[in-house]
């Protein structure tokens, strides 16, 4: 086993969460984030990051990597603050047609597109990393939205590894691979019931019920023809 992990993030991406399962299970086990450049995926996993969160599909990729597909980014529009799109909550693609498209998520494309120059197109959450409160944002409705993924190579695979893919999956520490089950709890065993006798239903009043009901006898005795 590996005396450490090593996580790398493109930009936007925070594994706080995960780190933070992590070092509550694995105590003992350092566990590094480093930064990686967007695209560069391939070339921190061969410099010797274990592990890499990036935006699919993964340039060069090949037979060698491992993808686990993770959640969507909302795609944004950025342009400069009096730009007309601030008074919109969201927008098309055929909307900004006629805009001119910086290419790039760099700060000089943003100090670009702040000047008045363009607009610019990004993930949420690539924006909202950057703090710049000189440029406005807004959804592109129609655009299709990047998806963000855990990568490795299999020929690093290892029980960290392993590990790591557990917790960024949600299982729990008693879930984890190798860990043996938990025994099934004992049926609660009953006493036998005893079965329920009959309630015995209350004869009507008389001896032979209503049908042998006797007449009263006429006062007075027999009438007289």
């Amino acid at each position: 086993m590996a005396e450490a992990l090593e996580i790398g993030v493109v930009p936007g991406v925070s594994a706080d969460k995960w780190v933070r399962v992590w070092r509550e299970r694995m105590p003992d086990v350092p566990l590094t984030v480093v930064a990686v450049d967007e695209g560069a995926a391939l070339e921190a996993l061969e410099a010797g990051t274990d592990m890499v969160f990036s935006r699919l599909p993964v340039e060069g990729a090949d037979d060698d990597l491992h993808v686990i597909p993770l959640w969507s980014e909302t795609p944004m529009v950025i342009a400069a603050k009096d730009h007309p799109v601030k008074v919109f909550d969201s927008v098309t693609l055929a909307d900004l047609a006629d805009e001119e498209l910086y290419p790039g998520w760099d700060e000089g494309t943003l100090d670009i597109v702040a000047a008045g120059h363009g607009i610019a197109r990004m993930p949420q959450s690539v924006f909202r990393a950057t703090g710049r409160r000189d440029l406005v944002a807004r959804e592109i409705s129609d655009a299709e939205p990047t998806r963000v993924g855990l990568v490795w190579r299999t020929s690093t695979e290892s029980p960290l590894i392993d590990e790591f893919i557990g917790v960024v999956r949600g299982r729990t520490a008693n879930s984890s691979r190798g860990a043996a089950p938990e025994p099934a709890p004992e049926p609660v065993r009953r006493p036998p019931q005893q079965p329920q006798r009959k309630a015995e239903r209350p004869k009507p009043r008389g001896a032979g019920g209503a049908g042998n009901r006797r007449t009263p006898k006429s006062r007075g005795g027999r009438r007289s023809r």
